[in-house]
């Protein structure tokens, strides 16, 4: 019996206990573990909640199958089942329910459910260690167009280069500019005060007086 249900339980994610409540399967998916360098694997956990304790008619329909018995037998069957799961909480504030978990019933009269963890077992951790490549080709979206590893390291040399020569050429281009200044103007002042020796320094006269007696 406890076969049947179980398998049940694997295939359809829950079953319905009548009278207390309702088992399902919780799933929780694979996580990196960063410290350990491993993927811990998805974990799967039993849960109890003690709503929707009212199995359905497939339920039904599934257990008389399983069992080669009539419908209204199954009922019977898994009925008393049920009811045979409450008295041994009732009395021994304990069940289990085998490769599932176990029932209890706390201080207050509460029903508490421990799952066990037969599922989780059947994955293992993987070792998982983060591998650089450089030299790796593969294709990346730039834009609009797809590009290579290599030619992106490319492209973004040439601009590493191009700056320099730019800046480089700038400048030569700013000296030349005050230099065809600084040329247009000794031009212009030879030009006005003629072309000897004398224009290039002061040509303002300068008074002498001598000075008083005292």
């Amino acid at each position: 019996m406890i076969e049947t249900l179980n398998k049940y339980l694997i295939q359809h994610k829950s079953i319905n206990i009548p009278g207390l409540g309702t088992i399902f399967i919780e799933h929780r998916p694979a996580i990196f573990d960063v410290v350990n360098k491993r993927i811990l694997p998805p974990h799967y956990e039993f849960r109890f909640n003690k709503y929707f304790d009212t199995p359905d008619k497939e339920f039904f329909s599934y257990l008389s199958y399983e069992r080669g018995i009539p419908d209204y037998e199954a009922i019977q069957l898994y009925n008393q089942f049920a009811q045979d799961l409450r008295t041994a909480i009732k009395q021994e504030d304990k069940a289990e329910w085998q490769d599932v978990g176990v029932f209890t019933k706390n201080s207050s009269g509460d029903i508490v459910f421990e799952s066990q963890d037969s599922l989780s077992s059947l994955y293992a951790p993987v070792p998982a260690v983060r591998v650089v490549r450089d030299n790796a080709i593969h294709a990346m979206l730039v834009g609009d167009h797809e590009k290579t590893t290599i030619e992106m390291t490319g492209l973004l040399n040439e601009e590493k280069i191009d700056k320099p020569v730019i800046v480089k050429k700038t400048w030569l281009v700013i000296a030349l500019i005050v230099f065809v200044i600084a040329m247009l103007f000794i031009i212009f002042h030879f030009y006005k005060n003629g072309f000897n020796l004398a224009s290039a320094g002061n040509g303002q006269a300068v008074e002498l007086h001598a000075a008083e007696p005292q």
